[in-house]
């Protein structure tokens, strides 16, 4: 079976690093990298960390319009699946090479199979959710995370393309959890200097547009990490750099620890030590679920439905008070509530591959 896999942003690279490894083990795959995540800390860094295997194709692709990415990344896809003419493509989540990867393959009849399939915020404003649902509806195999995912399946009509497989985010989760302790973890700051973390930190990500396209809402947010027992470490998106450190300086927001992005290996370890988590970060979320860490969404719709209970996981408005109020509501963990499978969904993924599109003597 010869699969082409593509991938284009960090949460992408850390599903291919469990994903890829077991695809290798008996069959071809071709991985083409758009560059839509280009930044060292974003990209390279994660290939380097997780071992995932290097590109067959790196694109070069980022920036401009959300139509001028995708276009751009359809022509070049196109061209490599035409060369390489592989049995299925394999796409995850919800960026925008996951979307023109998935036009391009259905407009040449390559079979695809969407990782993450079914997850819906049933937000129309944003942009991921659009290419959430027109990759489902034009993918030939739909492999869910978690059962909220095999639901909105059944209700698009697209139930009998659906299998159940987990979370491969999980699965890296535990295996990369091992590997590096907190007193291994030295912070970049942005000023250039390097400092180790704080015994006692919160960890904050932040780089959604609707939350940092003006001073006014990161201002809010700043606001309320100032206020908090204990430092936050804000790992600092690139396009979002300039205007933390304006703020910061103008404010003396000597609470909040500014760096540059970590590597999937520091983040980890940050997630698993944090007294608390504040993000706007689909995965990120995820991952404090699973670590069993209190966190606190800054967005306006749920993105995963299952973290959404006994409080371990709550939206907030970017408002300090908001933030602040959810953040002293104290969580409660069962044990045995696992909805992101049992950490072997990679195993289960290319089962599946291997179910639909192998060719068979």
């Amino acid at each position: 079976m010869k699969v082409v896999t593509v991938v284009g942003a960090r949460p992408q690279f850390i599903k291919a690093a469990v994903v890829s490894h077991i695809i290798r083990k008996e069959h071809t795959e071709i991985l083409v990298h758009t560059g839509q995540h280009y930044d060292y800390n974003m990209s390279e860094q994660f290939f380097n960390e997780l071992n995932i295997p290097a590109p067959d194709y790196n694109l070069g692709i980022s920036g401009g319009s959300h139509a001028q990415m995708t276009a751009k990344m359809m022509v070049s896809i196109e061209e490599v699946l035409m060369k390489e003419e592989p049995d299925c493509l394999l796409v995850y989540g919800d960026t925008n090479s996951t979307l023109a990867a998935a036009l391009a393959a259905a407009k040449l009849h390559i079979p695809i199979c969407h990782v993450e399939a079914g997850a819906r915020t049933h937000c129309m404003t944003n942009p991921e959710e659009i290419n959430r649902i027109c990759t489902d509806h034009v993918s030939t195999l739909l492999l869910a995370s978690t059962q909220s995912g095999i639901d909105s399946m059944s209700k698009e009509g697209l139930a009998e393309r659906g299998v159940l497989v987990g979370d491969p985010m999980y699965d890296a989760f535990l295996e990369y959890s091992k590997i590096r302790k907190k007193e291994d973890v030295e912070l970049l700051l942005l000023n250039g200097e390097k400092r180790s973390l704080p015994a006692v930190f919160y960890y904050l990500t932040c780089h959604r547009e609707e939350n940092t396209n003006d001073d006014k809402d990161l201002l809010e947010i700043f606001n309320a990490m100032q206020q908090l027992d204990a430092p936050t470490v804000y790992s600092v998106h690139p396009r979002n750099k300039a205007r933390a450190k304006r703020l910061q300086e103008r404010y003396n927001f000597n609470n909040i620890i500014l760096c540059e992005p970590v590597g999937y290996l520091d983040s980890v370890c940050l997630v698993n030590n944090a007294k608390k988590i504040v993000t706007d970060s689909g995965g990120l979320q995820r991952e404090a679920f699973f670590a069993g860490i209190k966190c606190v969404t800054i967005l306006d719709f749920v993105v995963w439905p299952e973290t959404m209970v006994d409080n371990r996981n709550e939206l907030a408005k970017p408002k300090a008070s908001d933030i602040i109020e959810k953040l002293n509501n104290k969580q409660k963990i069962d044990s045995a509530y696992k909805p992101f499978g049992d950490g072997h969904s990679a195993e289960k993924i290319v089962s599946a591959l291997e179910n639909r599109f192998l060719r068979r003597v």
